[in-house]
């Protein structure tokens, strides 16, 4: 079989998985489940860079597989995931399509951009690099729980609006050229607690009102012919 199949991209694979399981559910109507699928996603993309460090005999192809898998992966889970998620969530009209495409447009742009410089840094160097460049993809699994504790307190409609605000200011700082410091363990713990509360109260408290519905669409012989 072509491809690399070891533990340093498993992690990269179950939080690929998860995500996919996450979209069906969020199809469906469930998003607490689908919530819960991209913080498990994002836990498991924030330690796989760690993981595959711990193998010291990489090849310079193991690298680059990992560079270009976990990007690859990256677009699913944090990009075409969140955007379905709150497709289903309201965010729809004129303003949400524009928030939810210019949003995946910004994230190929970012996991493009990281795909160039970490591969030319790896050609240098093996060890982790320290700072982000433009804000990490991986933080829309700790904003979009964050944010949703919101439809707790606001009205529907203007909760629907903060999440369409939440997709152009995410998908700006994914492309807005600034550097920012890797967290520290410590802090990358509090960061779990703090979603896995979050989660966790989304899935026993929240009521928020799913009105998603699929329309069958007929064939365009059919409305010509009408």
């Amino acid at each position: 079989m072509i491809g690399f199949y070891d533990y340093t991209v498993v992690l990269t694979y179950i939080s690929l998985a998860v995500s996919v399981f996450g979209m069906t559910q969020a199809i469906e109507g469930r998003f607490r489940t689908a919530i819960a699928c991209l913080a498990i996603s994002g836990l498991c993309d924030m330690f796989d860079g760690k993981i595959a460090r711990t193998k010291k005999d990489r090849t310079y192809d193991e690298k680059l597989f990992g560079v270009q898998i976990d990007s690859l992966c990256d677009v699913i889970c944090f990009g075409a995931f969140p955007v379905i998620l709150c497709y289903v969530l309201g965010v729809k009209g004129v303003i949400g399509e524009v928030a939810i495409a210019y949003y995946s447009v910004c994230s190929v742009i970012r996991l493009g951009f990281f795909n160039v410089l970490e591969t030319s840094r790896q050609v240098q160097e093996d060890n982790a690099n320290k700072f982000y460049y433009g804000l990490p993809i991986t933080s829309i699994t700790i904003i979009l729980p964050l944010i949703f504790l919101f439809n707790f307190i606001l009205a529907e409609n203007i909760f629907k609006w903060i999440l369409v605000g939440t997709l152009f200011c995410v998908g700006t700082l994914f492309i807005t050229n600034f550097r920012l410091k890797k967290p520290s363990n410590k802090q990358l713990c509090f960061w779990v607690i703090l979603v896995a509360c979050s989660v966790a109260m989304i899935l026993f408290f929240s009521k928020y009102p799913i009105t998603h519905t699929i329309e069958h669409e007929e064939p365009l012989i059919e409305k010509i012919l009408d």
